[in-house]
């Protein structure tokens, strides 16, 4: 059946605005080569576009030819201002940005473990208020938050998860119902592989898991091109997997003797000790990292000593990661692993071909290991991709209904 009238122009309307998302600013003959819609429809589209304020004249095209140059169309950055937060144990960041992804104000906020749950609260909200306000964004269309935890997958909130500081679930609640704008929280490591699918190591992949290297480690399954969550939302909490090398077996409270303990922040750190490597990381930075980064720097060219330590302590967390890699792999069949978080992108090849080659050994199926290319950036960068995903699913809908939407 033929689509109506309003339908064909919504679709139209939608697909000149992901255009120009994507693509950044385009003429009309440019939207009409790439929507393969007629010059009529498409001047037409532009028109709707602009009276509704999504779109503007940005500029020209610099072609030289008689008459006047080709006018250039935009996406009004704008038109909505986005935000995203990245909370961990002891810290929370923030990212103020507009409609097109482009950072407008940035910070962090150390949280110490002594903090009381409502004053950490209050700080982390004040951090986000103050940073839209230096961005002169206020108010917000649309908030994402990655945060370690459980999210559950039909009410979509984080889940009371032991462990976690109490102030991570409160903060949710409180932004939810303290902000004028849609609150979407998401489980970090989740983020992470978000990020990581549109802007980095697993790009153009419908089918890979990530692994999450940071203090924790965690998974993040994508299959057919659809987030895996789980009928609970654990789906990718491999830190309980059991695994040999321990000294004992998980719980169902504590990850102590699972993967965690081989390939967490504490154990690479204590790793590292064995074979005399020592790094101070940065702030808020896992120390795992700080030690994978000087140990692949060490192998590239140091003195022969230093060379075989290095060597061989990449070799000893290749063998440990190849363990958690193996179990994916033999269930999932994910094709790729991408080592992402902050030591996953610190060991980058380096680590990635030592894993890639054990896993090898292991498994029958063929599986691609990578580097993730995002470090612990991605959770933040997943976070304002989801924001922005909510924001442009309202206002690229037909303009009529984007009209009657509340900025």
């Amino acid at each position: 059946m033929a689509a109506s009238p309003s339908t064909a122009r919504a679709i139209n309307d939608r697909l000149a605005l992901r255009l120009l998302q994507q693509e950044g600013p385009l003429t009309a003959g440019q939207l009409k080569t790439l929507t393969g819609l007629s010059r009529p429809t498409v001047a037409d589209l532009v028109e709707r576009l602009q009276d509704s304020g999504l779109v503007r004249v940005v500029g020209e095209t610099g072609d030289r030819r008689r008459g006047p140059n080709a006018r250039l169309y935009g996406i009004v950055a704008d038109r909505a201002h986005l935000a995203a937060l990245d909370v961990r144990t002891h810290s929370v960041s923030v990212v103020v940005a507009d409609l097109l992804g482009e950072t407008l104000a940035e910070a962090v906020l150390p949280i110490g473990s002594d903090t009381a749950t409502e004053a950490a609260v209050e700080r982390a909200v004040a951090l986000l208020e103050r940073t839209a306000g230096k961005a002169g964004t206020v108010p917000l269309h649309s908030v994402g938050i990655g945060a370690p935890g459980l999210v559950d997958p039909v009410t979509g909130e984080l889940r009371d998860t032991s462990g976690l500081p109490a102030w991570h679930r409160r903060l949710v609640a409180a932004l939810q119902e303290r902000l004028p704008a849609t609150v979407l929280v998401e489980n970090e490591t989740n983020l992470a592989a978000l990020a990581e699918q549109r802007l980095g190591a697993a790009r153009g992949q419908d089918t890979f898991v990530l692994l999450w290297l940071g203090h924790g480690v965690g998974a993040a399954v994508v299959l057919d091109g659809k987030l895996r969550r789980g009928a609970s939302g654990g789906a990718g909490e491999i830190g309980f997997l059991p695994v040999p090398g321990t000294s004992r077996l998980p719980s169902a409270v504590a990850c102590d003797g699972g993967f965690h303990t081989l390939a967490g922040s504490a154990g690479v750190t204590e790793l590292a000790e064995r074979y005399g490597i020592s790094a101070v990381p940065a702030p808020q930075e896992p120390p795992s990292a700080a030690l994978v980064r000087t140990a692949v720097g060490a192998v590239g060219g140091a003195s022969p000593d230093e060379v075989r330590s290095a060597a061989a302590f990449l070799d000893d967390l290749a063998d440990r990661l190849a363990l958690g890699a193996a179990a994916v792999s033999a269930v999932l069949d994910p094709g790729r692993i991408v080592l992402a978080g902050e030591a996953g992108h610190a060991g980058g090849e380096a680590l990635a071909v030592r894993v890639e080659d054990r896993l090898a050994a292991m498994s029958p199926l063929r599986t691609e290991v990578r580097a993730g290319a995002l470090g612990g950036a991605a959770v933040l960068r997943g976070a304002l991709l989801t924001a922005r995903d909510a924001a442009q699913d309202v206002l690229f809908a037909p303009h009529e209904e984007s009209r009657r939407s509340v900025l």
